[in-house]
């Protein structure tokens, strides 16, 4: 009889495991974390003091996302692990760069450039680094411990918000930037430094478990358009919560406080969605993600209660991961032989839709002073991916059913 146990940990290995997931989390905090989400709590900061419109404000956060969709598109077309090797080292570099030069200019141009090479740089955390992790995982016979990398995007906002708001009595916005460079500058030594180069994989066992077929154009097509609503939400939430709860009077000057709290929710949240799978099906814990996701953009056009507004911004860090991690799994399980081209197109339609909400808020908030206008559309949006949601389900019990 094989034994299939895993290999126990001896101190040496245990110390590389620690070493590689470090530095994955180090990517991701470095990559995402700073390079993108420091953008939210500084967002209201520059307002008042770098004079930075809300239309204007909106465009850099679209900006951002397109060059995140021109790294999606770039990563996807490399299949050779050294060069995805050097991407992710260049990628570490640009988000350092990116972050601290925002500091050095007041020229809305110079920022949206800016803004766009911190977007490329995103993919070194998120899916350059996953891939070197997975592969060096697979090389070493661990299991897929990639939760705990995924970890690095809740301590990235958490981590974000925390500096900001320690900092923003004490020093001006410009100096803020610069702080968060020289974190970064610090988080990219381990990034750096302890993921190895990828070495060639011999011989990957291939499952015998295909279980299902491939799903139909139909299920595909549901699946692109609600993780579209989905993308939509998360953009409004990631780029505008801060700036909401700046308005009330309880949170003004503290947003990055709150921002603090998104982060220490989302950091739990990918491990307890996974239980709430297992425990009612992949498709419907997506729907109660989506609708607790909803609930949080409803608060605070509902009420101006600081409480309230606060659960806001909790129940979208405890969503957002999760809805990413159950998507990303879905379409993993339909399409086992090959699950990156299916992956990319969701990638894509998710990072479409954080192009044009970001622009659309914007546009709406310089017209009428406030993001109520906004935030009803993407509860309209939210909804309606609910409702594509509900066809998925229907569509994936219809094939069950077919076989």
């Amino acid at each position: 009889m094989t034994n299939t146990a895993a290999p126990t940990l001896t101190g040496h290995s245990s110390w590389e495991l620690f070493r590689v997931m470090s530095a994955g989390i180090s990517s991701l905090i470095l990559t995402v974390g700073l390079a993108r989400f420091a953008y939210t709590p500084m967002l209201p900061i520059m307002a008042k003091q770098a004079s930075l419109s809300l239309l204007a404000g909106g465009w850099l956060a679209a900006i951002h996302y397109a060059g995140y969709i021109v790294g999606v598109l770039v990563a996807s077309s490399i299949s050779d692990l050294n060069k995805k090797f050097v991407l992710y080292r260049l990628g570490l570099l640009m988000a350092f760069v990116s972050t601290a030069a925002m500091s050095v200019t007041t020229d809305v141009y110079v920022w949206a450039t800016l803004r766009f090479l911190s977007g490329l740089a995103g993919t070194a955390g998120m899916l350059f680094a996953s891939g070197l992790i997975l592969n060096w995982l697979i090389r070493n016979g661990r299991g897929a411990q990639l939760g705990l990398h995924f970890a690095g995007l809740g301590l990235g906002i958490a981590l974000s918000g925390l500096v900001v708001a320690s900092t923003s009595g004490s020093f001006l916005w410009n100096h803020q930037w610069l702080i968060l460079g020289v974190i970064g500058l610090v988080l990219l030594v381990p990034a750096w430094l302890w993921l190895p180069r990828p070495a060639r994989l011999k011989q990957i066992k291939k499952t015998a478990t295909v279980s299902s077929a491939a799903p139909s154009n139909r299920w595909m097509l549901l699946s692109i358009l609600s993780y579209f609503c989905a993308g939509f939400g998360f953009a409004i939430g990631a780029t505008f919560i801060v700036a909401i709860l700046e308005k009330l009077p309880m949170f003004a000057g503290h947003g990055g406080w709150v921002w603090v709290g998104v982060g220490l929710a989302a950091v739990p949240s990918t491990f307890l969605w996974d239980k709430a799978a297992k425990a009612m099906g992949s498709v419907q814990a997506l729907m109660l993600a989506y609708g607790l996701h909803a609930i949080g953009i409803a608060l605070p056009i509902l009420s101006d209660s600081p409480v309230l507004n606060l659960v806001s911004a909790l129940l979208f860090g405890g969503t957002f991961a999760g809805i990413v991690s159950l998507t990303l799994s879905i379409v993993g399980r339909h399409f086992p032989a090959n699950p990156a081209k299916a992956m990319a197109r969701m990638t894509l339609s998710y990072g479409v839709a954080q192009i044009g909400a970001p622009a659309m808020a914007g546009y709406i908030a310089s017209a009428t002073g406030n993001y109520h206008d906004a935030l009803i559309v993407t509860l309209v949006v939210l909804g309606l991916g609910l409702v594509l949601l509900r066809l998925l389900a229907k569509e994936e019990a219809k094939s069950q059913s077919s076989h």
